[in-house]
């Protein structure tokens, strides 16, 4: 078995287009685009790529996820927490039991990884 994959270039490949279960709109109109890269055999791990223009979700999280923020900007707020931001450059983790709003401030590619279970 292969130890090591090399991720695509998002050229070429169709994403996903449309919101992702467990997020609502909440503010403007924002779209999302989502390029599944990679999925592991067993099905607990999926590395891809997310853009989102400007505008706010509350999110609802049920995978523990791992995001490296490539451009853009985002205000994170858990429900009842405190604001988080982060911009391009910034790497950052979210808990799989998360939920709160994403206000995207600046159009935001990311590359994400999810691990489930």
């Amino acid at each position: 078995m292969q130890s090591i994959t090399r991720l695509p270039p998002t050229d070429g490949i169709d994403p996903a287009i449309g919101d992702l279960d467990g997020w609502v709109v909440t503010e403007g109109t924002p779209s999302m685009k989502t390029w599944v890269l990679h999925t592991a055999t067993d099905g607990a791990m999926v590395s891809g790529i997310w853009e989102c223009t400007v505008g706010s979700y509350h999110a609802t999280y049920t995978a523990y996820e791992y995001v490296v923020l490539i451009a853009g900007r985002i205000v994170i707020t858990p429900d009842g927490g405190t604001p988080v931001t982060v911009k391009a450059g910034d790497a950052f983790v979210v808990e799989k039991d998360f939920k709160g709003t994403w206000k995207i401030e600046e159009n935001v590619r990311k590359h994400f990884d999810f691990v489930v279970g």
